[in-house]
């Protein structure tokens, strides 16, 4: 997801310390009668519900087992975002499959299946109101699970961290920014807040003989979004969140100042906004960062205990999904600004994720990483970079990445990054987890979109990606963003790389 595909006093549970990690998913049962063999790893592909709505359960199912070998669905079955449900964003063009149109006025998201009251506890958020209103009462998981349990494929529930504004008693779990405004995003500590991501997760797992659940949550803290380290839009800083009454009391608890940590916040938006604009300050742009942080330790601390706190609900829901289905996966999608970020590659550790996790989806999309990686050394080179230049900034960044053979600044966005990324990102990752029972399941781009100059995704792209997460070692690999997205020479492109052909 990325922020332009989003529309327009309770208990508090402690944090968790996180379950143990169990085995990871288990290969896909003997292929039936006149179905492609399916093979020993976990192929997945993200699929929203319109593409079984628009093309029919039984014709998707084909075309997913036929041309990209998959043996597993990550459904969009909650989201308000388009950039895991919906068809194809406007503005990019039509795949060859399903209606031939956008659904630019017709798309709202929210829960695709059936929200069941009784899950949900001690939350402002009535699960009623989040039925998504696209398409009826239809239940997408009613529809699909007993067409996908004759044909032996895995369903794992896909949900993300995207609301719109207009959910009712929304507005109560938004987070606070610097400046005492409600912001769009919901606070990783509001008790309301996390005990509906339970519920969901409950609701998901009781209710429906699915395999697993996938949550994702493309966010970062007030510093690393302060200093523009993204590859989208530029935020502004005095916008940085979360500075609600329940960050508050968690930093006072931490020993955290609260009135230098906004006046630290404070500063670095009046540095970034000047840098941003172009004016050097007299000692550089690093510098006078780096004087910042000194002067003002809160700064860092107060990105530690939002980071912290987000982090904590992947522990809540690993429970959560445990508790309720013994034998269900749990795994997480890994935002893509780990790719391009240092800042936020720190703060992913993923041997801790394996402490709750059974699988990771790093993200792993090579095609729009390209441009993605040029537009975040825009980003952060306008601000605490601004002293250098922008080819030579990249080339640090490689060299802190470890993306040596990558091409450069003033040819990435229509190049794309490589498949050597994508088996180096691929090695990286089993390497942190060794030891653990978590496995490595790749994001492998298959159409994302990307601007109109920008790298385009060809059926070689695919074949190369998929062959090198899967020759680098990874137990399996999920095909991305969404099917109906992609273009069907594309994924027959991956299902002839997993075939081996």
């Amino acid at each position: 997801m990325e922020p332009s595909d989003i529309p327009n006093p309770m208990p508090r549970r402690t944090f968790l310390k996180g379950a143990a990690a169990v085995a990871a998913v288990a290969p896909a049962s003997a292929a039936q009668p006149n179905e492609p063999a399916k093979p020993s790893k976990l192929i997945g592909i993200q699929v929203g519900s319109i593409s079984f709505l628009d093309e029919g359960v039984e014709q998707v199912l084909d075309i997913l087992q036929e041309k990209g070998r998959v043996n597993a669905i990550f459904l969009a079955t909650f989201t308000y975002g388009r950039g895991i449900a919906g068809r194809q964003i406007p503005g990019q063009p039509l795949p060859d499959h399903g209606r031939q149109e956008y659904d630019r006025d017709t798309f709202y998201g929210g829960n695709y299946a059936t929200p069941h009251p009784r899950f949900y506890h001690e939350t402002v958020i009535n699960p009623a109101d989040t039925k998504a209103p696209d398409h009826g009462n239809q239940d997408i998981l009613d529809l699909v699970l007993p067409k996908t349990s004759k044909r032996g494929i895995k369903v794992f529930c896909w949900y993300e961290d995207v609301f719109r504004g207009d959910v009712p008693n929304i507005q109560q779990l938004q987070e606070v920014d610097l400046s005492g405004r409600r912001h769009t995003t919901l606070c990783p500590l509001h008790p309301g807040y996390r005990n509906f991501l339970t519920g969901l997760t409950e609701d998901f797992c009781k209710s429906y003989e699915i395999d697993g659940v996938m949550w994702g949550c493309e966010r970062q803290g007030p510093l690393n979004n302060a200093i523009w380290a993204d590859h989208g839009g530029r935020a502004d800083p005095m916008r940085v969140t979360c500075f609600c009454e329940h960050h508050e009391k968690a930093a006072r608890d931490r020993g955290i100042d609260v009135k230098r940590a906004r006046e630290g916040y404070q500063k670095l938006g009046q540095f970034v906004r000047a840098a941003g604009a172009g004016r050097r300050p007299p000692d550089g742009c690093f510098v006078a960062f780096w004087r910042l942080l000194l002067e003002y330790p809160e700064i860092l601390a107060w990105e530690k205990l939002w980071t912290d706190s987000q982090q904590s609900i992947y522990g809540e829901i690993s429970q959560a999904a445990k508790a309720s289905r013994p034998g269900a996966q749990v795994g997480f999608h890994i935002w893509h600004a780990n790719s391009f970020s240092p800042f936020f590659r720190a703060e992913q550790d993923y041997a801790a994720f394996a402490k709750v996790a059974d699988y990771l989806k790093v993200v792993l999309y090579n095609n729009c990483g390209g441009p993605r990686y040029v537009t975040a050394i825009n980003n952060v080179g306008s601000t605490i970079f601004g002293d250098v230049p922008k080819d030579l900034l990249m080339k640090v960044f490689d060299r802190l990445l470890g993306y040596g053979s990558e091409k450069g600044y003033s040819e990435l966005s229509t190049a794309g990054l490589s498949a050597d990324y994508v088996a180096r990102e691929t090695r990286r990752a089993l390497e942190d987890l060794k030891g653990t029972q978590c496995a490595v399941y790749p994001g492998i781009d298959i159409d994302i979109p990307t601007g109109r100059d920008q790298k385009k995704t060809t059926p070689e792209d695919v074949y190369a990606a998929t062959r090198a997460a899967l020759e680098a070692g990874a137990q399996g690999l999920i095909f991305s963003r969404k099917y109906s997205e992609m273009r069907l020479a594309n994924l027959a492109a991956g299902g002839r790389a997993v075939k081996g052909d």
